[in-house]
């Protein structure tokens, strides 16, 4: 005899057990359709609501906002010039427009407690409003004289005149700006004392690439020569007899004959695992930990990469250390991007692991199926309606973990170094 179907009511998705497992099987089946319907019927309705009123919708995003470890990161209290530290978790912006702040408060307290202050304010002020007037008369007097004789004035002389006395219009803020990019015009000078040659506005870069001794990473070390422009890749191995150049001999050649950057790629289980930067010709060497290398060619509809030199984007570096880290990376780009090769790269730092990325962009007209470009408020942004970019991944693409900064060129032993890794207590607190 057929079963006949059931017919779940309201309160059906309530949890309850029976003996049989296929009977519980399919309750659970019936019990996920049911939960599945209400959630779809409430979703549904909240929709046509919010259709009516948007306000509604924005009210609900403003809650919903999810509580990440990037929300609950914390900073260390900085007092006085502590914040040019390596080792300390600070927003160097926010640090600057507190000091900024304080310098204002202190001014204008200052012109308020002095009484020279106040009646020059007062003077200030008595003094503007007697100009006003008086600009006020010989406006008057000019405008009369102006139609007398504003048959014999030229058109020549009329944009003079209004171009000179009319102040320089300034240039409209972008409608989107990224709120992760890189402030490096913030950089302590303390910092900048320190390492000089990091500051400095770069000159062109010229890579030496190589790997550890014996190393059979040779495809990889070859890839990075495209990755980075105006770059070398020499073999680091040698037969048994050999002599085995350290990093210090290898920098002393390369610096001699004009490269900026050392790049040692190191290995592991045949696989990259870690990447040493030196910069030329006396440090500081950044140690970092590479993870998750995938070629461009296993990228799904990845494209061909050009000579032309990328764009670069260093995102969400912070701290002084951070701040140090993306003037390393810059001085392995030209300052000089070309423009028409559409090729960027992209290191975004979260959580201080950076990530390493290229792209081919191109622009095009927005399809009709296509959504407009949605701001950081989750607005459409405005001017951009017809706008769309596309992008394609060129590779390779890999993780990097800075884990520590050498104040010169690495040693065989006694190494002094400037900032290690390991010392991390709070996971809410990160060092770029």
């Amino acid at each position: 005899m057929a079963s006949k179907r059931l017919k779940l009511g309201p309160k059906a998705h309530l949890p309850f057990k029976t003996a049989n497992k296929v009977r519980r099987q399919q309750l659970h089946i019936k019990r996920k359709q049911a939960l599945d319907g209400i959630k779809r019927k409430e979703r549904f309705g909240r929709k046509r609501e919010e259709e009516k009123d948007p306000r509604l919708k924005e009210n609900r995003l403003a809650q919903n906002v999810p509580v990440t470890i990037d929300k609950k990161r914390v900073w260390d209290d900085v007092v006085g010039d502590e914040g040019d530290e390596l080792g300390l978790s600070i927003d160097v912006e926010r640090l600057k427009r507190r000091k900024m702040e304080e310098e204002e408060q202190e001014r204008q307290m200052a012109v308020a407690e002095s009484p020279i202050g106040a009646e020059q304010d007062a003077e200030d002020e008595e003094g503007e409003s007697d100009v006003d007037s008086m600009l006020e008369d010989t406006e008057d007097e000019d405008e009369d004289d102006q139609d007398k004789e504003g048959s014999s004035d030229s058109d020549a002389d009329k944009a003079e005149r209004n171009r000179t006395s009319s102040p320089p219009a300034k240039r409209a803020t972008s409608p989107s700006g990224s709120t992760m990019s890189t402030r490096l015009d913030l950089t302590p000078e303390a910092l900048a004392a320190k390492f000089p040659t990091l500051f400095a506005p770069p000159p062109d870069p010229k890579i030496l690439i190589t790997t550890s001794i014996n190393s059979t990473l040779h495809t990889h070390a070859e890839l990075l020569t495209e990755l980075f422009p105006n770059s070398t890749y020499i073999r680091r191995s040698a037969h048994r007899y050999g002599h085995k150049y350290s990093v210090r001999e290898i920098s002393k050649f390369a610096a001699n004959r004009g490269y900026t950057t050392l790049l040692v790629l190191n290995e592991d289980q045949k696989l990259p695992c870690g990447l040493d930067i030196v910069h030329l010709p006396h440090g500081p060497m950044f140690h970092f930990a590479l993870k998750n290398w995938i070629e461009g060619k296993k990228l799904p509809g990845h494209g061909n990469p050009t000579n032309h030199y990328p764009e670069l984007i260093l995102n969400n570096f912070r701290t002084p250390l951070g701040l140090l880290t993306a003037h390393l990376f810059r001085t392995m780009f030209p300052p000089q991007p070309e423009l028409h090769g559409r090729q960027v790269v992209t290191l975004h730092n979260q959580r201080d692991y950076v990530f390493f990325r290229r792209h081919r962009y191109v622009f095009r007209d927005r399809k009709s199926s296509e959504k407009s470009i949605v701001g950081t408020d989750g607005k459409p942004v405005k001017g951009v309606e017809d706008i769309r970019a596309g992008l394609q991944e060129l590779g390779p693409r890999f993780t990097l973990k800075l884990r520590r900064v050498d104040r010169g060129i690495q040693r065989s032993s006694g190494q002094e170094w400037e900032w290690k890794a390991g010392s991390e207590k709070v996971r809410t607190r990160f060092q770029l």
